[in-house]
């Protein structure tokens, strides 16, 4: 059986001889399909559509691997944990509880991202390993949400991730999120409000232009919005949302008094051990999300950046 290895994890694993610029503290593989996706999602490489080289998902190469060649490396990566990515085809269930099945020696927590599956499904994950599940909303704009998933409804990823979270608990689904795809601040910011009300999680991600893509002519979002949302993200997560300041549909800036903005607001968010480096950006670009908290000192120059810690 084979299996798809993040090319990150794969270095580590001592599988592929490279140079690691920050080293992947979780296990990222993905379901092998000789073929593209059977869904056709504007922003992936591995839609059906897509011309893109099927060995990406964003802008990371995912080499194919031998199961138990993998199994035997893993014990090089040192991780904390294993995040199972997973596409559409036919099967592809089935080869998700053999991967589960083959993983609990292993003695680690798993995470899977993967289209909405039914409760008995998720209570079967539940009693394999998985405490985490991965929910691709990725649109947080209803009004485009068709145009970029024809595949999906709005409602149907809304509704998985309230089954998430009765299985497993709160926090434990990841409603993904891409920033970048057309959506206003506004709706991120009222995306991630139902995230939190519903006891969701939120991951986010920036949208990649990649060649071969409904969307490869589409451009990334600036890092200064990012930044901005991260902010947002952190701050409605923790009850403080009434401190983004709005104009219109636009995040104007954030009323930070009396709030200690922790260096981890611009970091990796999603499971336990997660850290995802350089997903969405080149290696010598700073990145969207750092993979490790970046200093202090960083947090308070993009405040400065921003004008005030306080509205004018």
């Amino acid at each position: 059986m084979l299996v798809r290895v993040s090319y990150g994890t794969a270095i580590a694993m001592g599988l592929i001889r490279a140079k690691l610029m920050a080293r992947p503290t979780t296990a990222y593989l993905m379901t092998y399909w000789p073929g593209k996706c059977a869904n056709d999602c504007a922003f992936c490489a591995q839609a059906r559509s897509s011309s893109a080289d099927f060995n990406r998902l964003s802008r990371v190469t995912w080499p194919a691997f031998e199961l138990e060649e993998v199994l035997d490396a893993f014990p090089n990566g040192r991780f904390g944990r294993i995040c199972l990515q997973t596409i559409d085809y036919p099967g592809m269930l089935d080869d998700v509880f053999t991967l589960l099945e083959a993983f609990k020696p292993l003695n680690l927590p798993v995470s899977v991202s993967i289209t909405p599956v039914d409760r008995a499904t998720l209570d079967e994950f539940n009693g394999l390993g998985v405490d985490y599940i991965g929910v691709g909303l990725d649109v947080a704009s209803k009004r485009l949400f068709s145009e970029i998933k024809p595949d999906f409804e709005w409602g149907e990823m809304w509704d998985f991730a309230k089954r998430i979270v009765d299985v497993f608990g709160a926090g434990r689904a990841l409603v993904h999120v891409i920033v970048g795809l057309g959506e206003t601040d506004r709706e991120l910011v009222e995306t991630f409000e139902r995230a939190y009300s519903i006891g969701a999680d939120v991951s986010l991600f920036a949208f990649t232009p990649l060649k071969g893509t409904r969307l490869e002519n589409s451009s990334p979002p600036s890092l200064e919005r990012y930044r901005k949302v991260q902010l947002a993200r952190w701050l409605i997560e923790n009850g403080l949302g009434d401190r983004i300041i709005m104009e219109g549909d636009s995040i104007a800036g954030f009323d930070l008094d009396g709030i200690d903005v922790p260096p981890s607001v611009f970091s990796t968010h999603g499971c336990p051990a997660c850290n995802r480096p350089y997903y969405n950006e080149r290696p010598k670009k700073e990145p969207y999300n750092f993979p490790f908290p970046p200093k202090k000192e960083y947090v308070e120059e993009f405040l400065t950046r921003l004008g005030s810690r306080r509205p004018r």
